[in-house]
């Protein structure tokens, strides 16, 4: 009986317990799902890196382009 008492003062404490172990056991587990989707890449992710990209090609090229238009006239004056 005394058994009994003891075990049923003893099982909250063993609550935290088992959580814990609980814890240490699925760590692996997230560890893993963690890197496999830091090195993944969605869809939504890969299509805004493209919007991103070719959104600074856009704006070098436009510059390149300002840049060149300014030459020619530079020459243009130059030759007049």
């Amino acid at each position: 009986m005394r058994l009994g008492w003891v075990m049923l003062a003893l099982a909250p404490l063993t609550g935290g317990c088992v959580s814990t172990v609980w814890n240490v056991a699925t760590a692996p587990v997230r560890a893993g799902a963690q890197v496999i989707d830091w090195t993944t890449t969605s869809q939504s992710e890969a299509d805004r890196n493209y919007g991103r990209k070719m959104r600074k090609k856009e704006a070098r090229e436009g510059r390149e382009m300002r840049k060149e238009e300014r030459r020619r006239r530079d020459r243009d004056r130059e030759d007049d």
